[in-house]
């Protein structure tokens, strides 16, 4: 008989486990960065078509060992005190692991978001956010939350202007949450940025020969066959920018309705076209539609995406996993159960806690943006387009004075010549932020006893420097 499967709480604990083994910390200490800290539990009404609603939310606080903490508030009927707190403890090591300076917390609601009009919902996330900021679960200097599964542009903006009108002295108030629309002091790149992230992710696994040979892989992404589980936000903007920018191919998309496959690749932003217009998947010409979506993370391809839901790849149906690469856009989309078959098979995993931080790289430079009252270039791009104009017309002078005759390139004039706006700052930032990260893992991969694989490298690294600020502060 199978052992029973983990939950995904009992899943990051058990992973957390794996790596203070190889480490040298006191029980004590050891204790104090696993557990978390707080959760709050509000039952609040909210009268809505002529009667009252009860809605059931959470916000956890599991490391305060840097603040403010953060993490996203997702809007979904499985939500619940277990899936939060191992959400929490994940986002503490995400942002341990690429240097954010918080702490670790998460957010749900119980609601199906779908079955609520527009209006509804505002009066329903208002109330939420009323509940969280009068007891300083919501403070752009204690508790910072984001979007997440089921929320969006959308909600963050009614959350930081709920937060404002409570707040009408603070300064710092549209830093109380992240993710905001541009227009009501969000940041370019946010919403691209947890698929960008995991973009940025795979070209830095694919600069490294001995890392690509421990998957059976060779080359860079341009002609490899990807199959992405979930084109939500995420999903989709991976899988765009990997089909359009690096050559890749996105040969299977599964989605709550079924799947799709086409071997010689699916058009991501016709598919994403088609299912904004009709909400699902049928009926889309360019590849061939199965109904039983989840065999598809058992077909053949080079890098597997589970871009949505945790639990999709389980002790059940691990072994029959082809894929020599898994790249986990998703929280926890691999339990503790499979994740040991994987790695006896030898497949390759960047681990979630690495893979999907950059979301949580950009929300840190949205708040330092909110903070600064600032946005990002304002200041030095004119200035860097002044400078490198200055030195192509001096090129140019010299060319024509020494009878030369060459001339420097359109194109690379016009990017050389082009000054840096926030877009191309946030990632850039990101791009560096996701190098840097994957290079301490790599580092601990193949330098430390007994790290396997990258999973635990990223643990180590994590707690390593939740353990120093521990020390630090006297405990």
């Amino acid at each position: 008989m199978q052992a029973a499967e983990p939950s995904f709480r009992e899943s990051v604990d058990l992973m957390f486990n794996r790596a203070v083994a190889l480490m040298d910390l006191s029980p004590g200490l050891e204790e104090k960065i696993r557990v978390c800290n707080s959760t709050y539990t509000v039952r609040f009404g909210v009268r809505l078509r002529g009667k009252i609603f009860t809605f059931t939310g959470y916000r956890s606080v599991h490391s305060e060992h840097m603040e403010p903490v953060k993490g996203g508030i997702r809007y979904a009927l499985s939500v619940s005190q277990d899936e939060v707190e191992a959400l929490a403890a994940l986002m503490t090591y995400k942002c341990a692991l690429v240097e954010t300076p918080f702490g670790g917390s998460k957010g749900g609601l119980c609601i199906d978001p779908r079955e609520w009009d527009e209006h509804e919902l505002e009066q329903i996330t208002r109330r939420f956010a009323y509940e969280l900021a009068k007891r300083d679960l919501i403070h752009p200097a204690q508790n910072v939350p984001a979007p997440d599964m089921g929320t969006g542009e959308r909600e963050m903006a009614w959350i930081a202007d709920q937060y404002a009108r409570m707040n009408t002295a603070d300064i710092n108030a549209r830093a109380c949450v992240t993710g905001k629309p541009i227009n009501a002091g969000g940041i370019h790149g946010r919403v691209e940025a947890t698929g960008r992230g995991v973009q940025f992710a795979l070209r830095e696994f694919f600069r490294h020969a001995e890392d690509k040979a421990r998957a059976g892989l060779s080359g860079d992404l341009d002609g490899k066959r990807i199959i992405v589980q979930g084109l939500g936000n995420v999903g989709y903007h991976a899988a765009k920018f990997l089909t359009e920018e690096d050559g890749a191919k996105v040969t299977g998309v599964i989605e709550r309705d079924g799947a799709l496959v086409n071997p010689a690749g699916i058009p991501v932003e016709e598919l994403r076209q088609w299912m904004m217009k009709t909400g699902s998947i049928r009926g889309f010409s360019q590849a061939d539609f199965v109904e039983d979506g989840r065999r598809l993370l058992e077909e053949e391809c080079d890098i597997l995406i589970p871009a949505a839901m945790e639990g999709v790849i389980t002790r059940e149906n691990a072994a029959r996993i082809k894929a020599p690469l898994i790249i986990e856009a998703a929280n926890g989309p691999i339990t503790f159960g499979a994740d040991e078959i994987l790695r006896q098979k030898g497949t390759v995993i960047v681990p979630d806690l690495y893979a999907n931080a950059g979301g949580v790289t950009v929300s840190y430079f949205e708040w330092v943006k909110n903070l600064s009252h600032i946005r990002f270039g304002r200041m030095q791009r004119r200035a860097e387009e002044a400078r490198s104009r200055a030195l192509v017309e001096e090129l140019e002078r010299l060319s024509a004075d020494q009878g030369l005759g060459w001339q420097l390139a359109p194109d690379f004039k016009q990017k050389f010549m082009q000054g840096s706006d926030e877009l191309a700052l946030v990632r850039s930032g990101l791009d560096d932020t996701m190098r840097i990260a994957y290079q301490s893992m790599r580092e601990v991969w193949h330098g430390a006893e007994g790290a396997q694989d990258l999973r635990v490298a990223a643990y180590i690294v994590a707690i390593r420097r939740v353990a120093a600020t521990y020390r630090s502060k006297g405990l």
